[in-house]
């Protein structure tokens, strides 16, 4: 008879969070010794609600300065929580800057970074020749009161693809700078001027490169042509201006049906390259 074992097997859950923050007062998302960072607040308020220590994985690691509306992320715990009740104690527990929206329980093959499909960025102007109204001030970034919004489109639209984006990106040794870049569009709402951009994933500083090299040309100081050129360059090029921090804000990250995480947790983790004929993060 094979004795019975008296050690209590605990099976993790994974939790998923919704997450909401200003990124002006953090060091970015990513926990660092002595500094303020979203991931340090979080996982210590989470720590002390569920009396248990707390490590999160999340979607984009964002980097200082810049915001979230729809930034996910998710942990390991012993026991089912109560998602209500627990966003209602984190609300007493969190600063004012950092918000946990939604809290519910994830499949076990859920990974809030390796199973996401594309992330969502917005990024804010405005050429308002005052400049940001003071409750925007954080979020919206001014510049010259006449651009031309169409010149911006046409060059937005030439970046779109599979493509080696190192021309925008700072590298990271070991990670590739391929992405596939599925929207870059610009909206106009009075003075307000919103670029969309969302992509697979996104290497480091990119959004803002993106952003950078097309609000070059709508102030004429660039021609369409010069940003898909960019395209061909293999290091990051000096000639991008890299836009403000405060101006950008992850706004959403889109995830396979529950039968296809593991598939897509595996894609992911593969390197990519881009296929010949054809020309990762996201602050």
């Amino acid at each position: 008879m094979i004795a019975e074992d008296p050690t209590p097997h605990t099976v993790a859950v994974r939790v998923r969070l919704d997450i909401g923050y200003d990124g002006t007062d953090f060091t970015g998302w990513a926990r660092q010794p002595g500094l303020r960072t979203v991931q340090g607040v979080l996982e210590e308020s989470l720590s002390k609600v569920l009396r248990e220590p707390i490590q999160l994985t999340v979607a984009g690691r964002t980097d200082a300065g810049v915001h979230a509306e729809g930034q996910v992320a998710h942990f390991d715990t012993s026991a089912e929580p109560d998602g209500p009740k627990l966003i209602h104690r984190l609300a007493r527990f969190l600063p004012k800057d950092v918000r946990v929206t939604g809290i519910r329980v994830a499949p076990p093959e859920f990974d809030a970074r390796f199973s996401a499909i594309r992330r969502h960025y917005a990024y804010r102007l405005t050429t308002a020749p005052y400049g940001a109204e003071p409750l925007r001030a954080r979020s919206v970034v001014p510049c010259r009161s006449e651009v031309d919004l169409e010149a911006m489109r046409a060059a937005a639209r030439k970046l779109l693809g599979l493509h080696d984006f190192a021309a925008f990106c700072r590298r990271r040794e070991g990670a590739t700078t391929v992405r596939e870049l599925q929207r870059f569009d610009w909206e106009r709402d009075g003075d307000l001027l919103t670029a969309y951009v969302s992509a697979d994933a996104f290497c480091w500083s990119m959004v803002r490169s993106l952003v950078g090299a097309v609000l070059a040309v709508g102030e004429g100081r660039r021609t369409p042509d010069w940003v898909a050129g960019l395209l061909d360059e293999r290091e990051r090029a000096s000639s991008v201006t890299v836009a403000p921090a405060h101006g950008l804000s992850l706004i959403g990250v889109d995830y396979p049906a529950d039968a296809e995480l593991a598939a897509r947790n595996a894609q992911t983790r593969e390197m990519r390259t881009v296929p010949a004929g054809e020309g990762c993060c996201g602050g």
